[in-house]
């Protein structure tokens, strides 16, 4: 379970996971979130969007009993089709329980560059790198620490925090309207694309021309799917 917490501010919805095994194997999008064709060398994205106080998201589970000292790596393939990074979004969005209160707050990981986080590329198909790195910082103000908090000493201090979900959110279109795609959420060794046998058909297969791809025909990415979503639910 996770409280989403707005970095500008707004009031916004409670959203519920289930936890699972793997981050991969279970997402929920919320607010104004749509998947979108086309994705990041695949058929299928979700596209953010952000105008006023509207705001979008995916929420990702996470395993029970894992720390912030246990994430290793955020990453995302972006797309702004409107607007750029401000106000903090887009971001990843940690939850974690503070031990001192017992209550959910948020660790934050912001797209752009500081100490502004803006400048996001534009019209071009972007990889965020690992937001989990040294020399890059993490706002841990919720949780008693400061906006530039430096990763390595964010993950001294609160890296037995236990993380209770993630999130990837858009609501700055209070400074400017926002609509992004993003693709290929890598949280540690789990990779989201969002995709499904489903996404193969009506010529779908033949707009992979990464991995997992390229199929040599539909029924091979349909069998793809159905064996990796058998891999994941067995697990």
């Amino acid at each position: 379970m996770f409280k989403y917490i707005s970095n500008a501010a707004l009031t916004c919805a409670l959203i519920i996971g289930t936890s699972v095994s793997l981050f991969a194997a279970s997402h929920e999008l919320f607010g104004d979130a749509v998947t979108t064709t086309p994705g990041y060398n695949s058929p299928t994205a979700v596209k953010l969007t952000s105008v006023g106080t509207s705001f979008s998201g995916i929420d990702f589970t996470s395993p029970e009993g894992i720390t912030l000292a246990d994430l290793e790596t955020l990453s995302a393939d972006y797309f702004f089709t409107m607007g750029s990074c401000g106000g903090g979004s887009p971001r990843f969005q940690i939850n974690v329980i503070d031990p001192v209160t017992n209550t959910t707050k948020n660790i934050f990981a912001y797209f752009g560059d500081a100490p502004n986080y803006t400048n996001c590329t534009q019209n071009a198909w972007t990889n965020t790198g690992d937001l989990l790195s040294t020399g890059l910082f993490l706002d841990t103000s919720q949780v008693g620490g400061t906006f530039y908090d430096p990763y390595e000493s964010a993950v001294t201090t609160f890296g037995s925090y236990e993380v209770t979900g993630i999130q990837l959110v858009v609501d700055g279109g209070f400074i400017a309207p926002q609509m992004v795609s993003v693709d290929n959420v890598v949280i540690n060794g789990d990779t989201t694309t969002f995709e499904s046998a489903n996404t193969c058909k009506n010529g779908g297969w033949q707009m992979f021309t990464g991995d997992p791809g390229p199929f040599t025909n539909q029924g091979q990415c349909v069998s793809y799917f159905a064996r990796s979503r058998s891999q994941t639910v067995t697990n």
